[in-house]
C-alpha cells in the first residue's frame, strides 16, 4: 500500500515536473497537448476520436461520410466571437472616420463635443475642435509582401535604384514597373447604386456634360465615354468627378452638387496615399483639376505623379517605336502637362513636368494620319506652356523683384516666339462641329492671355508712381507696359465680339476665367495706379492719349467701359451655372473694384463706346486719390502681383465667398 502510494506520488511530480518545463526528464520537448476532444460522432458510439493530419474531419467521420462535428461547441462559439468581434472593431473605427468626415464637412463639431453638454451646436466653432487619436483615419495594413523569388533569374540589368532593390527583397510596392491595373470599379456597388446619387439624377448630369463641357476640353480625351454605364464599369472617381463638374454648371443644383462633391472629394482622399489603379483615375484628377478651382491645384500634382508611376511619361517612346495602342497615353501626358502648367502660371509656383521627348516632338506626334482636330487644339496649348513656362524659369516669381532692362530685352524675345506661336496654331486649328470656331478664336484669346501676362512682368515690384515716374520709366518698360494695356483691352474686346467664344465661357475651364479676370483687374489697377498723373492734372483720371508726353497712352473711358460691360456679360453668364460656380464671384470682385475707385459724376464728361454693336454711355468719374476705400479695394502696392501668379489677392477675395462645403476636411 506503500508502495503504491509512493508510486503515485513519484508520478505526480513527474508530471508536475513536465508541465512546468515543457520536457521530459530526459531534456526532449514534449508534444503539446491536442485540444481535439471527442466529435459527436464518436462520443455517441463510445470510441475513440483519431484525427487525421490534414483534414478537418477524425478517421471515423471519413469512413461514415458524415459531418464531424465537435462535441463541445462552446469553444468554437468563442473562437467565432473573437473573430466577429476584431472585425467589428474595424469596421467600427471606419464608421467613426466617416461620420468624423461628414461632421466637419457640415461644420458640426466632433462626436465628442456633440455628446458633451458643455459645448453646444450653437456656440461651436471649427477652430474648438480638438483633434485627437480617435479622428484618425483607419488605415490599411502597410503592405509589405513578397513575390516569387523565380522572377529574379528572368530579369535584366537594372537601370532604376528601386528596381535593384526590388529584385533584391521582392517587395511588391517597391516594384516600379507598374502596369496600367485593371478596374476596380462594378455599376452594381457604385455609389450611383448604393442610392447617394439617384440613377435618374446622374442620367441628367451625365446628359449635361456630354452637351455641354465635354467638347470644350479636347473633345473627351478626359472623358473618352459615350454613356453612364460605360465610365461606372471603369472608374467610380471619374464618374463622381463628371458628375461634380456637371452640377458645378447646373443653375440651382445646389444639392446635386453637394452631394457629389462630398463623394468626389470621398473617394480622392482614398487615391491619394493608394497606388493609382488605372488611366481613368488619373483622368479624374485631371478633370477636376480644370474645374474645381479649390482642388486644382492638389490634384493636377496628385494627377502626374500618379501618371508617372504608371509609366505615361513613356508612352511617346513606345508609340515611336511603333506601338499605336500608345497614342491615347501620350494625349493624356499631354493634357496633364497644360493641366499642370496652368496651374503653375496661375499661382506662380514651379512645375513638376518638364520639357521631355514628348513635349521637345510634337510635330512627331501630329505627324500621323490618326491625328483629330482636338489633338491641334491640345498640341497649341502645349506648344504655348511651353514658352510661358520658359519665360517662368527666366524672370521667376518673387513679387518684390523687378525686371531689369536685361531682363526687358530677353523678354522682346518671348513677345517674338508668342507671336510666332498664333499663324502657326490659328490656322491649324479648324472650325469643329459643336463649337464652330471657337478653336481658332481659342488661339487668339489664349495668345491675347500670353502676351498681358508676360508683358505685364514690366511693372512688377516699381515703387509708387509720382509725377515723374511716367517720364523716369525706360522705353522697354513702357513699350511691354502698352502691349499688356492692349492685349487685355483685346482679351475682354475680343469676347464681347466673337459669339462662339461668348457661348463657350460657361464651359470653359477655371484658367480661362482666371485670365479674365486678371486683365479686368490689371485694367483697373493700371487706372487707379497711373490715371492721376496727367501733366497739368485737368482731371485727375482723365489722360489724353494724343499728348506725346504721356507714355502709356491709357484709354480710361474705354477701360471702364470694358470693365463695366465684362462684370454685365460675367454676370450673364452665372447665370447658367451654379452659384457656386468662380464667375459669380469674379462679377462680384470686379464691381468691389469699381466701387473701390471712389468715383463720383463729372459734368459734361459722357462718352460713348460702342461693343458688338452696342451703344453704352459711360460717364466719366474723378478719383480721389485719399480715399480710404480705394486703399482697402486696391492695396498698398497695386503693381506687386503683375506677372505670374496673377493677383493673387483678387483671385482669394472672390474665388470663397460664401463657399461652405468648398473647405476640404482636414484630419
Amino acid at each position: 500500500m506503500g508502495d503504491n502510494n509512493g508510486y503515485r506520488l513519484s508520478h505526480a511530480q513527474k508530471r508536475c515536473s513536465e508541465d512546468a518545463g515543457g520536457r521530459h526528464d530526459d531534456g526532449r520537448r514534449r508534444a503539446p497537448p491536442s485540444r481535439m476532444r471527442a466529435c459527436a460522432e464518436c462520443k455517441k458510439h463510445k470510441i475513440r476520436c483519431e484525427p487525421v493530419v490534414g483534414k478537418s474531419k477524425c478517421a471515423k467521420c471519413i469512413r461514415s461520410g458524415v459531418e464531424c462535428v465537435p462535441y463541445n461547441l462552446n469553444q468554437r462559439f468563442l473562437e467565432e466571437d473573437a473573430s466577429w468581434k476584431a472585425n467589428a472593431t474595424v469596421k467600427l473605427s471606419q464608421l467613426r472616420s466617416a461620420v468624423q468626415l461628414l461632421l466637419r464637412h457640415s461644420n458640426l463639431p466632433d462626436l465628442e463635443h456633440a455628446s458633451s453638454p458643455v459645448l453646444s451646436s450653437r456656440n461651436w466653432s471649427p477652430s474648438a475642435s480638438v483633434v485627437s487619436d480617435q479622428n484618425m483615419v483607419v488605415a490599411p495594413l502597410m503592405d509589405m509582401s513578397r513575390g516569387s523569388t523565380a522572377e529574379l533569374e528572368d530579369s535584366g540589368l537594372a537601370t532604376v535604384p528601386m528596381d535593384s532593390l526590388y529584385d533584391l527583397m521582392r517587395i511588391r510596392t517597391l516594384s516600379s514597373d507598374n502596369r496600367h491595373g485593371s478596374s476596380l470599379a462594378s455599376p452594381k456597388e457604385d455609389f450611383i447604386a448604393q442610392g447617394r446619387v439617384s440613377l435618374k439624377e446622374a442620367e441628367e448630369l451625365f446628359g449635361r456634360f456630354m452637351k455641354d463641357i465635354r467638347l470644350y476640353l479636347w473633345a473627351g480625351i478626359l472623358f473618352p465615354y459615350k454613356s453612364l454605364e460605360a465610365v461606372r464599369g471603369n472608374s467610380s472617381l471619374l464618374t463622381a468627378a463628371m458628375l461634380t463638374i456637371a452640377a458645378l454648371h447646373t443653375p440651382g443644383g445646389d444639392e446635386a452638387l453637394q452631394k457629389c462633391y462630398n463623394i468626389f472629394v470621398s473617394l480622392a482622399y482614398n487615391t491619394c496615399l493608394s497606388r493609382p489603379q488605372n488611366l481613368d483615375d488619373i483622368r479624374a484628377q485631371a478633370l477636376a483639376a480644370f474645374y474645381l478651382s479649390n482642388l486644382s491645384w492638389k490634384l493636377s500634382g496628385l494627377a502626374v505623379r500618379s501618371a508617372v508611376e504608371l509609366n505615361v511619361h513613356q508612352s511617346f517612346q513606345k508609340l515611336m517605336r511603333g506601338h499605336d495602342d500608345q497614342r491615347d497615353n501620350v494625349r493624356l501626358w499631354y493634357a496633364l502637362y497644360v493641366c499642370e502648367h496652368q496651374c503653375s502660371i496661375a499661382y506662380g509656383r514651379p512645375a513638376t513636368i518638364h520639357e521631355d521627348a514628348a513635349i521637345k516632338n510634337i510635330e512627331q506626334f501630329l505627324d500621323s494620319p490618326h491625328i483629330k482636330p482636338e489633338d491641334v487644339r491640345l498640341c497649341a496649348q502645349v506648344s504655348l506652356f511651353r514658352i510661358l513656362t520658359e519665360a517662368y524659369n527666366t524672370f521667376g516669381s518673387d513679387p518684390d523683384h523687378a525686371l531689369t532692362e536685361a531682363d526687358l530685352h530677353q523678354l522682346h524675345f518671348f513677345n517674338v516666339a508668342i507671336e510666332q506661336w498664333r499663324p502657326a496654331w490659328e490656322s491649324r486649328s479648324a472650325d469643329s462641329r459643336g463649337i464652330g470656331s471657337y478653336p481658332s478664336k481659342g488661339v487668339v484669346l489664349y495668345y491675347h492671355f500670353a502676351r498681358v501676362h508676360l508683358n505685364s512682368l514690366a511693372l512688377r515690384a516699381l515703387p509708387l508712381p509720382n509725377p515723374g515716374a511716367l517720364e523716369a520709366l525706360s522705353y522697354d518698360r513702357r513699350e511691354a507696359a502698352k502691349i499688356a494695356i492692349s492685349a487685355a483691352t483685346s482679351t475682354l474686346v475680343l469676347i464681347f465680339e466673337e459669339p462662339d467664344l461668348r457661348s463657350a465661357m460657361p464651359a470653359v475651364p477655371v484658367f480661362t476665367h482666371t485670365m479674365v479676370a486678371f486683365c479686368a483687374t490689371f485694367l483697373l489697377k493700371i487706372v487707379k495706379t497711373w490715371g492721376h498723373l496727367a501733366p497739368g492734372h485737368q482731371s485727375p483720371m482723365m489722360v489724353n492719349s494724343d499728348s506725346n508726353n504721356i507714355p502709356l497712352d491709357l484709354n480710361v473711358p474705354q477701360i471702364l467701359a470694358l470693365a463695366r460691360r465684362s462684370a454685365d456679360f460675367l454676370a450673364k453668364v452665372a447665370e447658367n451655372v451654379n452659384e457656386k460656380h468662380l464667375t459669380s464671384h469674379i462679377v462680384q470682385g470686379i464691381n468691389d473694384l469699381l466701387d473701390g475707385l471712389d468715383v463720383i459724376d463729372t459734368p459734361g464728361s459722357a462718352n460713348t463706346f460702342e461693343i458688338d454693336g452696342l451703344s453704352e454711355i459711360d460717364t466719366l468719374h474723378s478719383h480721389t486719390s485719399g480715399s480710404a476705400a480705394s486703399e482697402v479695394a486696391f492695396g498698398t502696392n497695386d503693381l506687386e502681383h503683375f506677372g505670374f501668379g496673377f493677383d493673387e489677392n483678387f483671385l482669394k477675395q472672390v474665388s470663397y465667398t460664401n463657399l461652405d462645403f468648398w473647405e476640404t476636411p482636414s484630419y
